[in-house]
């Protein structure tokens, strides 16, 4: 895929970050690149990685947000406003 055809990687989800970056990693680790072409694989690399990190993040602190109410049926709680 060339730069110009990626999609931004804000856009992504984190399936589709993740299914990038193992795709980049085995690309690297296969030696399938040459040395531009691994060093700008890495930076997206990188990237994603960051991306997918901050993702997982965004879930977890979703989910700490979950109560049940009184009937057991969960609802979320409102977020802290600092």
């Amino acid at each position: 895929m060339s730069e110009a055809a990626e999609p931004a990687i804000a856009s992504l989800s984190f399936e589709a970050a993740l299914a990038e970056l193992e795709a980049i990693v085995q690309r690297l680790e296969r030696g399938q690149l040459d040395l531009e072409a691994s060093i700008t694989a890495y930076e997206r690399g990188t990237a994603l990685r960051r991306h997918c990190a901050t993702k997982l993040e965004e879930a977890r602190l979703r989910v700490e947000r979950i109560t049940f109410d009184k009937n057991g049926k969960p609802k979320l709680e409102p977020e802290d406003e600092a």
